[in-house]
């Protein structure tokens, strides 16, 4: 019963596709027409070139296949993907032959609004990828929505040699992500006016306006931090770390379930998602809590992927989570309440 399934599957998702362009067409009903005539007239001329059209559809075929075989996708996908903004995607084809090379091998894009970015359409032609060697195709896909999408993914397809039959493999790269919700730029000035006044700023390095430490200089640190004063003391460069201000640390409250509109719902879910990427992004700390669930306070960009990937599955019809107490933050900042920003969900 296995071997009849995994003939059935084999039978009905073939590994490759072959489909006739159109000068395929012409060339199979040109083949068709010269085998009738010479049949009917037993003319030798026609039989040779009836046998010389059939080998060139043979060759093509092993030609195609030759070009195909032992290709490999590997796709490579962004860490965060924003509702509404293109995403940067890419897949590397690797050719696994050990002495044959794949020629004319093009890459299409199976979602309908993804665009090659040099090109701007839905192929990527590769013209040749040696044996043992690897190519990298990339493209943009914007994906509209948050939550949970499966990519549409891409295939490869060849016309190699002759250009009368297009030949593509399965789909591959239909792997499944997690679409945070839309993202928009919020000012230094805004976060300042939102909310109350946190605690004082703790011993920690980050991105605020007082001096943490001086340390050597590095490559890549930036010559604005430079202590040129402590530089010449010491005979070498030395660099200002700035501590880190904690009193821009948030607990952001999703206030109601967001079942009266759906419009109303992205809007309060996107605005939590700005907050928390501008608050992390400047060394603040966040806690996300929710009628459908919470986050625990945290900084860093793992804490920020946490609060945007329980942004991103809010599900405004499933049940009503018990609240979490916010042990952990009352704990690290000594009792006392963190600044609290309250977002309407409607």
């Amino acid at each position: 019963m296995t071997l009849v399934r995994a003939a059935l599957w084999r039978l009905f998702h073939p590994r490759r596709t072959i489909k006739p362009t159109r000068d395929g067409w012409w060339c199979l009903l040109v083949a068709v027409g010269l085998g009738v005539a010479a049949i009917n007239t037993g003319n030798n001329l026609l039989y040779l070139l009836v046998s010389a059209l059939l080998a060139l559809i043979v060759v093509s075929g092993i030609l195609s296949e030759q070009s195909m075989r032992g290709l490999d996708l590997t796709g490579v996908a962004p860490d965060e993907i924003y509702a509404g903004q293109p995403a940067l995607l890419g897949a590397v084809i690797a050719n696994r032959k050990r002495w044959f090379t794949s020629y004319s091998v093009t890459v299409e894009l199976l979602a309908p609004e993804a665009r090659a970015l040099e090109s701007g359409s839905r192929f990527i032609y590769i013209r040749r990828i040696e044996a043992g060697l690897e190519r990298l195709a990339t493209w943009e896909e914007t994906l509209p929505r948050r939550g949970r999408h499966r990519l549409t993914g891409v295939r490869i397809t060849t016309r190699f040699p002759f250009g009368l039959f297009v030949k593509a493999g399965r789909p591959a790269l239909t792997d499944e992500v997690v679409v945070f919700p839309a993202v928009r730029p919020v000012s230094a000035e805004s976060l300042r006016r939102l909310g109350e006044s946190g605690d004082a700023s703790a011993r920690r390095r980050g991105r605020g306006n007082d001096l943490y430490n001086l340390r050597g200089y590095r490559s890549g640190d930036d010559p604005r931090f430079i202590h040129w004063r402590s530089s010449a003391k010491a005979e070498a460069l030395m660099v200002r770390e700035l501590e880190a201000d904690t009193s821009q640390n948030t607990r952001l409250v999703l206030v109601g379930r967001g079942r009266r509109g759906a419009e109303a719902l992205e809007r309060g879910l996107s605005e939590a998602a700005s907050l928390a990427v501008a608050l992390i992004r400047a060394g603040a700390g966040v806690e996300l809590a929710g009628p459908d669930g919470a986050v625990p306070f945290g900084h860093g960009r793992a804490h920020l992927r946490r609060v945007l990937t329980a942004l991103a599955l809010y599900d405004a019809e499933a049940p009503r989570a018990e609240p979490a107490a916010p042990a952990g933050a009352e704990m690290l900042r000594g009792n006392r309440p963190l600044r609290e920003i309250r977002i309407a969900l409607v």
